[in-house]
């Protein structure tokens, strides 16, 4: 009876993985979003005039205001201050105003407006950005790309809010149990977003035979709203956990400057930090340019006009295919019994071949980078479980930052010789972006569940806050340099799908060169200072 009566919700296993997925779900439509534009870069360039350089710095604008007005700062306070739960809401309300702004950047209704007119005359000089060379606009920046770059940096703040919230709440609902198993959970069903995005965004401007950027955006910004929504279920949920538990949101202990402090001179945590920035400025700027990396480099052709592969209705069919891959694969990790995981196994990896299909059938970039995320949907439960149980986060790290290297030297140098065979260029395509996403989904699994072990769990929020601030230097300059270097590298006037990407792709590279090293010197200072984080999260 006295056990019955202390029970919380987060003793159930069926109510912690539901606020798991409250928060996954607001992930994966923040994730649709951040990439919105990602596909269709070709079409800016057709349609609203955005060259490289312009994609570039707006896309890079989403992180502006949580690098250089230190916004990431005061929400890791916040977050220490308010709790979970009002964090998370205010970030998702935040995240619905921005992707608003942007849609409204992009639409019919801003251009020939007012509004356009004041932006092409204003913000083409910012005092001290303009000396410090990271402005967030440019003399001949288009104004509706500025616009867009606002609404982007107004989302922005939000959707770094919401990540750091989502590993405070998993901390909070997880510590002590299946830890890095939910987080990597976490971040491979958000991660569907990507996929998501890349099939849908393509599909909704060209929707109807007529062009029109501003739906992808508009598709967007109702799954904001969507995410609002989750998070309100999530603040209802948390609440009633608190009060069965009788934790209180807001610390006893007051939150203090001097905690970053202790943090900063902690020489394990500005490893973790700068492994952070280098894998990710590897991997989302990347995201960014894929797809049209993909068109410069692979002979796609464009099926019969009247065929079933040319059809809005192979869009649905594809994606319902893909959501078999990621269901049956995610699904497998949690079977007991050897023959239904093997079963579920076996029907995801039949449904990736015929995705795989598809796409190549299709001859549509976005489509075939699609699959990005997917082996990363399968293999990161299971590695945050083997984490969980045994340990090796390091490691994990080690190796990733391998496969990294190797991914973006493929893109570059072995890819380009393909072009002109249908099938080869494909085939090599899949594999890289397969094993790519499996190297993006050791990350989550391994670095996060490592931070909690850095740092006392009163300034968990603000150990988040910074490294995502790290993170973010990365996030903001380098989709800005892929696009300058695209311009500097290729002859004025080059088709969008015609671009040579080689020197983006090898700097690329080079910073999972630096991870590298980065991984072995953090494993190294966790031998010599017995951190432990090789050791298995769930004590037995």
């Amino acid at each position: 009876m006295t056990q019955a009566i202390q029970k919380t919700l987060r003793d159930s296993a069926g109510m912690r993985w539901t606020a798991l997925l409250l928060l996954a779900l607001a992930m994966f439509c923040s994730y649709i979003f951040m990439d919105i534009l990602s596909p269709i870069k070709d079409l800016m360039q057709e349609t609203r005039g955005w060259d490289s350089t312009a994609f570039g710095t707006m896309q890079g604008s989403e992180v502006f205001l949580n690098v250089f007005v230190f916004f990431l700062i005061f929400a890791g306070i916040i977050l220490d201050k308010m709790g979970v739960r009002f964090t998370m809401v205010l970030s998702a309300a935040v995240m619905f105003i921005g992707a608003c702004t942007k849609w409204y950047a992009v639409s019919e209704s801003f251009a020939g407006s007012g509004l356009e007119t004041w932006f092409t005359n204003n913000l083409n000089y910012i005092p001290v950005f303009d000396e410090l060379g990271v402005s967030p606009f440019y003399q001949g920046m288009p104004a509706s790309a500025k616009f867009a770059a606002c609404g982007f940096m107004i989302f922005g703040c939000g959707c770094e809010m919401a990540g750091i919230t989502v590993s405070r709440g998993i901390v909070k609902w997880f510590k002590g149990r299946e830890m890095a198993l939910a987080m990597g959970s976490e971040m491979a069903l958000a991660r569907l977003g990507v996929a998501t995005c890349m099939i849908f965004s393509p599909f909704f401007a060209r929707l109807g035979g007529v062009v029109s950027v501003s739906r992808s955006v508009a598709f967007g910004v109702v799954l904001m709203c969507i995410a609002l929504i989750m998070t309100i279920v999530y603040f209802f949920m948390d609440q009633k956990l608190d009060a069965q538990t009788g934790e209180a949101e807001e610390k006893d202990d007051p939150f203090k400057v001097s905690d970053i402090g202790k943090i900063l001179s902690d020489s394990g945590f500005w490893l973790v930090a700068l492994l952070c920035v280098l894998y990710y400025s590897a991997i989302f700027p990347f995201q960014k340019y894929a797809v049209n990396m993909l068109q410069c480099n692979l002979t796609l052709v464009a099926p019969d006009a009247d065929s079933f592969w040319a059809s809005p209705s192979v869009t649905i069919v594809q994606y319902v295919i893909m959501l078999v891959v990621a269901a049956a694969g995610f699904a497998s990790n949690f079977q007991k019994k050897s023959a239904n995981r093997f079963c579920l196994l076996a029907v995801s990896i039949a449904a990736l071949i015929c995705y795989c299909y598809m796409g190549y059938m299709r001859q549509t970039a976005e489509s075939i980078f699609a699959v990005f995320p997917l082996l990363a949907v399968l293999i990161t439960p299971i590695l945050g479980s083997y984490l969980d149980h045994h340990g090796k986060a390091v490691s994990m790290l080690v190796l990733g930052s391998l496969l990294l290297i190797f991914c973006h030297l493929t893109f570059a140098f072995i890819l380009p010789l393909f072009k002109g065979s249908a099938v080869g260029g494909i085939i090599i395509a899949y594999v890289t972006i397969l094993v790519l996403g499996a190297s993006f989904s050791l990350v989550p699994a391994s670095l996060w569940p490592s931070v909690p072990k850095l740092v006392d769990a009163k300034v968990i929020g603000s150990a988040y806050a910074l490294i995502f601030w790290i993170q973010n230097i990365g996030l903001w300059l380098f989709p800005m340099l892929i696009g300058k270097v695209l311009d500097a590298t290729n002859p004025e006037g080059t088709s969008a799908t015609e671009l040579d990407y080689t020197a983006p792709l090898v700097m690329l590279a080079c910073l999972g060169v630096a991870a590298l090293i980065l991984g072995f010197i953090l494993k190294a200072v966790d031998k010599k200072k017995g951190i432990g984080l090789e050791l298995p999260n769930i004590k037995e």
